[in-house]
């Protein structure tokens, strides 16, 4: 607002009380002594003053500009993600997360072993032979993979084969296939297949194969501890003792044996082979129709993996035994949709995987992309190195952490999306999404659940992520924090929530804000989010009970509000009807804002007439006339997401949807122009209509004539006071207004 509502001279035909304006005579005109005034923003126990509230209103000053954008994009962001959880479009749903809350232990850490086999199978040089059924399964359907052949050929001259690939690339399959073909190729006696129980017995000195002129198939289990002992010096002797003994070996593992295996300087003496990922719908037409499908019978097969969604299925899960696993219920004639439906439930996902990775780097990332998903990945990565140095002790130098060369072996439900456009070229920075739906929010909720010794750890960094500089980075976290309440809401209440409620820091009232908007969003909590914030909105007058009812008022202003807008109805005016404490106006007002803009203008306004229907000085009516100016002045801003109304970017949304709400809104306006001390911000904000905004939106400046000219029809000094008006404004000497001459010819 440019103009202050300064006097002018005395206007014929009317009384007044300031220098001849036209006024109305109220049902008290006896105005309240004036008080010291002190700033808004300095936090005091004990009733707000008047003066102090309104002067927030209109000055501009404090966090008003921050709040309403940064409310509005963090509410965006919550509904995409609230509609995600609780729309179940895709067909897929979190079905256990109730059993989130058993007991698991974890023992000293993360750390685990490997566990291939236990007791007297795994002593040093054991080996069982693939039985006659094993080798049909892993070769009778089997889809060869990229440069097989060349993997076959290094199999046979070296004799020594490291083949590394992600989990589910088909690793074991690949190794029986070579060693089977290698065995064929050599024209020799062979002695079979044979599994090395315990591959650590390859890193012993001396270690020579159990039986001549066979092969051998060694898994080494995924994790450094795992890997590290297989160095260029051991597969060298290795492969020495398999060439003397005329056998062949292939030993399997994943990014940490590749790398134990990688010399700087290479090695001649054993080969090395990296699997690309299966595609699992070949996979799966193989173990269906066999080598040489007809055409017709291909068309049927994919028709009914789309109808039964199997082929999402695939894409979140592309390992290939899940591709078998689908395609056995199929040729068994089962039930498709509850095998497609039990492979696509994150919480079996998240179980799984948290059982199998528990390495700091690990956890960090998977914790740092479900609360940042859709950020690019340098944002992810950089908020996962502070969320691991937070789960390990300090070390004297910066980890050497590289997630994304891991991602593919540990964190294969992530992938890296550069298909948007940004600054990089045309597809941008990558970024970072679970290949499901639910994945990101059931590994939050697990996480929070089970990870007992790192809650607090997890909860600082979560902290901290809402004093980020990237809005959108705040904003999310704020929505994970929301996720993490379904699991114990009284414990999130009191653990986190209230204190971000009753916080001094802006951002954190914002995040809890957003958070019990995500929490209110399902229906098993909504009651006891609703119960909260009335408590909150009817406290005390501390400072610390109005920032709680700010808070309040925040939440119901965004998606809260649109699903029960007669309740947060009633948490705004709880929060508002402080007799002569002031301090909630702001929040309120903005409240007021959040909600117009989420498409729920006619509650509102039906409201505002309610609260201020006595059109007396008492102080409901002045705040809730002054809400009504707040509301009318802010400029809309188009969200970068979300499902709220549509407006002209820059104008109030209240002046573009005129006539809609027409009579309200004519009503609102004529008792705000009427009464001090409203008029004097009403005043300016009627001009910024006419003045700056009129021209933004084509055909506003007819609607303003209209409402202008019912205002005047109503019974008082309406009319003599616009008149006053816009002629003092079309006079202006320093910024004549024609549109108000022009609306002073109309009326």
């Amino acid at each position: 607002m440019s103009e202050e509502a300064t006097p002018a001279p005395r206007a014929p035909g009317g009384t007044s009380a300031a220098e001849g304006e036209p006024t109305d005579t109220a049902a008290s005109t006896e105005k309240p002594p004036k008080e010291e005034s002190r700033p808004f923003d300095e936090e005091q126990d004990g009733p707000v003053s008047e003066s102090d509230a309104l002067r927030s209103l209109t000055s501009g000053v404090g966090h008003d500009a921050a709040e309403r954008s940064e409310a509005r994009q963090a509410s965006a962001i919550a509904d995409l993600i609230a509609a995600r959880l609780n729309a179940d479009a895709s067909g897929t749903s979190i079905g256990t997360l109730a059993l989130f809350n058993e007991t698991v232990s974890f023992g000293g850490g993360f750390n685990t072993k490997g566990a291939h086999g236990t007791g007297a199978a795994r002593h040093s040089g054991a080996v069982v032979a693939l039985t006659s059924t094993e080798l049909v399964e892993y070769t009778e359907l089997f889809v060869q993979p990229e440069n097989y052949d060349t993997a076959l050929d290094d199999l046979c001259e070296q004799a020594l084969l490291v083949l590394t690939g992600p989990p589910g690339s088909g690793r074991a399959a690949t190794a029986v296939n070579l060693l089977s073909e290698a065995a064929a190729l050599s024209g020799t006696e062979d002695s079979g297949c044979h599994r090395l129980l315990d591959p650590s017995a390859l890193a012993e000195s001396g270690w020579e194969p159990p039986t001549k002129n066979c092969g051998y198939l060694a898994e080494v289990g995924e994790g450094p501890s795992e890997a590290r002992e297989f160095g260029v010096r051991q597969l060298a002797s290795v492969a020495a003792a398999l060439r003397a003994a005329g056998c062949r070996l292939v030993l399997t593992g994943g990014h940490d044996l590749a790398l134990a295996a990688t010399s700087m300087s290479g090695s001649e003496t054993f080969a090395r082979h990296e699997l690309a990922p299966p595609d699992p719908l070949v996979i799966l037409e193989r173990r269906v129709l066999g080598h040489a499908p007809e055409p017709d019978a291909l068309v049927r097969l994919h028709a009914l993996l789309k109808a039964g969604n199997a082929l999402s299925a695939l894409r979140e899960q592309p390992a290939a035994r899940h591709a078998a696993s689908l395609a056995s219920v199929i040729t068994a004639e089962g039930d498709l949709a509850a095998a497609v439906a039990a492979l696509r439930d994150p919480s079996d996902q998240v179980r799984s995987w948290f059982q199998q990775h528990r390495a700091p780097e690990a956890v960090a990332f998977a914790l740092a992309a479900a609360v940042l998903e859709e950020s690019s990945y340098l944002t992810v990565a950089e908020a996962a190195v502070k969320l691991h140095s937070a789960l390990t002790p300090p070390e004297p130098a910066p980890p050497d952490l590289r997630f994304a060369d891991r991602l593919s072996h540990e964190q294969q439900w992530i992938r890296l999306d550069s298909t948007g456009s940004g600054p990089l070229g045309a597809g941008g920075p990558p970024r970072v999404r679970f290949r499901g739906a639910l994945l990101g929010q059931a590994v939050l909720v697990y996480a929070w659940s089970t990870l007992d010794g790192r809650r607090e750890a997890v909860l600082e960094w979560l902290r901290r992520l809402l004093g980020h500089r990237d809005l959108e980075v705040r904003a999310r976290a704020s929505v994970a924090a929301g996720v993490l309440a379904w699991a114990d809401h009284h414990y999130a209440v009191h653990r986190f929530l209230t204190g971000w409620a009753g916080s001094t820091s802006w951002p954190q009232r914002q995040a809890a804000a957003t958070a019990l908007g995500v929490a209110g969003s399902r229906p098993e909590s909504a009651e006891a989010i609703w119960e909260l914030l009335d408590e909150w909105a009817r406290g005390g007058s501390s400072a610390y009970q109005r920032r709680l009812a700010g808070t309040a008022a925040n939440a119901v202003g965004g998606i809260l509000g649109r699903s029960a807008p007669d309740r947060a109805i009633g948490v705004l005016r709880g929060a508002l009807d402080r007799g002569d404490d002031w301090g909630t106006l702001p929040a309120v007002a903005w409240g007021g804002v959040h909600f117009v803009h989420q498409g729920q203008a006619a509650v509102l306004l039906d409201a505002y007439l309610d609260w201020s229907t006595p059109q007396d000085l008492s102080p409901m009516v002045v705040k809730t006339l002054s809400a009504f100016v707040f509301a009318v002045s802010q400029p809309y801003e188009r969200p970068s997401a979300g499902t709220e109304t549509s407006g002209v970017a820059g104008v109030p949304l209240l002046l573009s949807s005129l006539p809609e709400h027409g009579e309200q809104v004519t009503e609102l306006w004529a008792r705000a122009l009427a009464r001090q001390p409203v008029q004097d911000s009403a005043l300016p904000a009627l001009r910024e209509w006419i003045d700056t905004y009129a021209p933004l939106c084509p055909g506003s400046l007819d609607r303003i004539a209209g409402l202008l000219a019912d205002v005047a029809h109503r019974p008082g000094k309406h009319r003599e006071r616009l008149l006053w008006w816009l002629d003092k404004w079309a006079a202006d000497r320093d910024r004549p207004s024609a549109n108000a001459a022009w609306l002073r010819r109309r009326i």
